[in-house]
């Protein structure tokens, strides 16, 4: 009896050897375009189709945000160089990871992403019209390879959350997950809180996106985005009216018409797209004086003739990323701060992003993200 009992025990922990990781990594995730796709987790093998996808790998992995990096899009070395060695330098070995083109330029190697074998392919969601177009996702389905779509640049504001959400049901990390959308809810609070109980009158805010990227003007935000920002940091956005989707543009006329209060131009060090360009080299590390040099000098362009906010002094620079990535709370904090000092005299963005960084991230923090003609 004792024989047949082992070998019916053997026989069933074969079962579940054979059977039961394959059964019980199986997950059902829905994307923030609502597909549903299962992927085997926690995954073991990804390609992020962004380079600046990392902001969110490495706020949920802080320990080893590239140990599951198989491939990943060359975007960010360019569009934020200081992050990218930071990050180069802690791990020396991301210089060899396999790089891709994008996708809506049509510069992305399908045939490369699937000799990589990676579990998944992480994709932004503004992305879904060339991939679906090309015919990847039927391409990459047939060969037992699911891509996911997440968003934090198209509307953010709704989508961080699920998407920060997904990416952890793909790491196995639910629970910093969780922990980090409760931390972004109360900073937002911070600011939220105040303007709902004191309700102050509102500035108007012209949002110029990436300016001095180019000679053109003036590139901004409707309602989502950095245009949602201001509005939850206490300001009007200027734009909102005027642009119907997330990103648009609005002439000169316009903004001299509107005589904005306040001005908050987004930058980067966009060195290696834009040589010696006009924009405002904040972000990590940057160096302030420099960074308000460049500030000043966008302020003598034609568009902003006469306006309120340059007679005023009241323009301002802050890191372009945070149009992409879940740290938008942070720059809620920072122009609640410009729009409405004496309500948020004793609110400190760098300390939550100080906090940020010690309880999620595998960096130090570095100030540099925020620079204003108030400064000086």
């Amino acid at each position: 009896m004792r024989v047949v009992r082992r070998l019916a025990a053997a026989a069933f922990a074969l079962v579940a050897v054979l059977t039961g990781p394959a059964f019980a990594g199986m997950t059902k995730i829905t994307d923030v375009t609502g597909r549903e796709v299962e992927v085997e987790t926690p995954v073991r093998r990804v390609i992020l189709g962004e380079g600046r996808q990392i902001y969110f790998v490495a706020a949920l992995d802080r320990d080893a945000p590239f140990s599951h990096v198989v491939g990943w899009r060359d975007d960010l070395s360019k569009a934020d160089p200081e992050t990218y060695a930071a990050y180069l330098a802690k791990y020396p070995e991301i210089a060899k990871l396999p790089t891709f083109g994008g996708m809506k330029d049509g510069s992305f190697d399908v045939e490369q992403a699937i000799a990589l074998k990676p579990d998944v392919i992480i994709m932004n969601v503004d992305a879904k019209a060339a991939t679906e177009e090309a015919g990847y996702i039927e391409t990459l389905k047939k060969v037992g390879i699911p891509l996911v779509y997440v968003d934090f640049r198209e509307k953010p504001m709704i989508h961080t959350e699920p998407s920060m959400r997904l990416i952890g049901q793909l790491l196995g990390k639910e629970q910093v997950a969780e922990d980090f959308i409760a931390f972004r809810a109360k900073s937002i609070a911070a600011v939220t809180d105040v303007l709902d109980k004191e309700k102050p009158a509102r500035p108007l805010v012209f949002m110029e996106r990436a300016g001095g990227y180019s000679d053109d003007c003036c590139m901004s935000f409707g309602d989502e985005n950095f245009g949602r920002m201001v509005e939850l940091a206490g300001g009007t956005n200027m734009a909102k009216t005027m642009i119907p989707g997330t990103f648009g543009t609005v002439n000169p006329e316009q903004i001299i018409a509107s005589n904005p209060d306040q001005v908050i131009v987004t930058g980067g060090n966009w060195e290696g797209y834009v040589p010696g360009g006009a924009w405002v080299g904040v972000g990590y590390g940057a160096d302030d004086a420099k960074a308000r040099v460049k500030l000043e000098a966008l302020t003598k362009r034609p568009a902003f003739t006469g306006i309120k906010a340059v007679k005023t002094g009241q323009v301002h620079a802050i890191w372009h990323q945070f149009y992409n990535n879940p740290y938008q709370f942070v720059a809620i904090q920072e122009m609640a701060k410009w729009l409405h000092p004496n309500l948020f005299k004793d609110l400190d963005p760098d300390a939550t992003f100080k906090e940020l960084h010690a309880r999620f991230l595998p960096l130090d923090y570095k100030p540099g993200y925020f620079v204003s003609l108030t400064d000086r």
